[in-house]
């Protein structure tokens, strides 16, 4: 990022902060892709407290491609010298936007509401540039969850698998009923999250630490993640032919509706079926993907500041960054999105089953070492690297018939991408 950012900049007057329009002063831009139904609930929520604090809210969403889409617009408009106030950026690519010196610091709000106690630590990590912080953590989201239709099953005469093993019985069974198998959306970033699935319950937490986040070339070799590629081809025949270019979303609506059983999604899928008036445990199940029960994926959304030349525009900076860690913000955003509360002094006697358990497992992974972040959703890999990697598994999954020794030798050639 830094050699293209610097090269764009060069010629563009005072640079990256200074080169456009100031906004205006209680004009709080946030650049978001928060947009289907149960996260632009969520994101209502944060405008309706930012607006009792005498804000204004300047919505910036910029919808499609898991954030990708949105990243390219920031870079756009950081360039030109005109950055929102606040952008959602996850993991290494809040240290790669540190680095270009763009951000604002968050010190004076987060020492003294003392967030460095609230947070775990291995959120407060992500959420610092240069031992300050940068950016706000909204929530954390498991990634490695399988949503059920537990109705489709019962009709289909067929058990929820628990493993990568069980599950082609499970998908024949499902097929001969007339249903669809597994519900998925033919996008880039979701061929890689139901890979990423598959890789961890394949291999394990430590495997997938070895060949997802730290790159080993041996792992990436290995026979296991060759099982990984031939378990994630298998796939195919479990999808409907109308998948590509299917948005999350309404594959998740496909398993609401009883038109499919299964889907392989982070639990922002869950604020679908909240929106749609559905209970956890009567209308669908949440179940960890096959073979990763004891362990967690997780993918951190989080609002990063840009530096501004408004006194007031960082004033409301820091408002926003403390109504995104207040309890009352931590609880509704939570409950409208589907994912668990950042703060660890939470009370969740209001949050559903799901909710519950992924915050227990989130404890409990975290203890035993099988915490791991999404390589899928930007939080493990800096994006370039990450962005090979995803055209490799995407355009295998996409070509029947394509080579698994081919594949293993294009992923490992592109986790070497920095």
């Amino acid at each position: 990022m830094k050699f293209k950012m610097r090269a764009l900049c060069a010629g563009a007057l005072g640079c990256l902060l200074f080169g456009s329009v100031a906004a205006h002063a209680t004009n709080i831009e946030v650049l978001h892709w928060w947009t289907s139904g149960g996260e632009a609930k969520a994101a209502a929520q944060l405008k309706s407290i930012m607006e009792s604090k005498g804000y204004t809210w300047k919505d910036f969403a910029v919808a499609g491609g898991g954030g990708e889409n949105a990243m390219t617009v920031l870079k756009t408009r950081v360039v030109s010298g005109d950055p929102p106030a606040a952008a959602q950026i996850k993991g290494p690519s809040i240290q790669e936007w540190g680095a270009e010196g763009v951000l604002a610091d968050l010190s004076p709000v987060a020492n003294v509401e003392k967030w460095d106690r609230m947070l775990p630590g291995v959120v407060a990590d992500v959420m610092k540039y240069d031992g300050h912080y940068v950016a706000v953590p909204v929530n954390v989201h498991r990634v490695n969850w399988m949503w059920i239709n537990p109705a489709v099953f019962k009709a289909a005469g067929a058990d929820v698998p628990h493993t990568w093993d069980e599950f082609p019985e499970a998908a024949k069974k499902i097929r001969a009923a007339g249903y669809i198998p597994l519900a998925h959306g033919g996008q880039p970033w979701q061929d890689f999250t139901v890979f990423e699935s598959v890789v961890l319950g394949v291999g394990g937490a430590d495997f997938y630490r070895q060949a997802m986040v730290k790159l080993d070339q041996k792992a990436l070799h290995s026979d296991t993640m060759r099982h990984a590629f031939e378990v994630f081809g298998s796939l195919r025949a479990d999808i409907d032919p109308d998948a590509p270019n299917r948005d999350w979303n309404q594959a998740t609506a496909m398993v609401i509706n009883g038109k499919a059983a299964m889907q392989l999604m982070g639990d922002w899928a869950k604020g679908e079926f909240t929106q749609a008036g559905k209970m956890p445990g009567k209308d669908y199940e949440c179940v960890a993907a096959p073979g990763s029960q004891n362990a967690f994926t997780f993918n951190i959304d989080s609002l990063v500041m840009f530096q501004q030349n408004d006194a007031n525009v960082t004033k409301g900076q820091h408002a926003l960054a403390s109504a995104v860690l207040s309890p009352a913000f931590q609880k509704v955003f939570n409950l409208a999105k589907g994912s668990i509360p950042v703060r660890t002094d939470m009370d969740l006697s209001d949050f559903d089953a799901c909710a519950r358990k992924s915050a227990r497992d989130f404890q409990a992974a975290a203890k035993a070492g099988t915490l791991v972040p999404s390589i899928a959703h930007q939080m493990a890999v800096p994006a370039a690297t990450a962005g090979a990697m995803q055209d490799v598994v995407t355009q295998f999954f996409n070509a029947p018939g394509a080579s698994v020794d081919n594949a293993l030798d294009r992923l490992a050639q592109a986790a070497r991408i920095q």
